[in-house]
């Protein structure tokens, strides 16, 4: 499967960001970035992530520590609903019985 890959300079330009800050999500784990003949790429499926993370980050003034707080909080969110769509599923079945 061929992956979409941006490169980040064009997402620093439209969003008007500094690549230091790309890079301190990066070194944070927040994001995955692709290296390719010393330029940095973020594959497409992402790039709504770090939207939410610029917006995070200029609208809310919102720190890398806080973004990374608020993204584990979203993953645990999501966690929990899909448990609790598994767990409605077993439920329907005793139900049923």
């Amino acid at each position: 499967m061929e992956k979409n890959l941006i490169p980040i300079e064009t997402l620093c330009t439209h969003y008007e960001i500094e690549f230091s800050f790309i890079n301190s999500l990066y070194q944070t784990g927040l994001i995955e970035l692709t290296f390719i003949e010393e330029m940095h790429f973020i594959e497409e499926e992402h790039v709504a992530d770090l939207e939410k993370m610029i917006r995070l980050h200029s609208e809310l003034n919102i720190n890398i520590e806080g973004i990374d707080v608020v993204f584990n909080l979203l993953e645990k969110e999501k966690q929990l609903k899909d448990q609790i769509i598994d767990l409605k599923k077993k439920l329907k079945l005793y139900e049923n019985e």
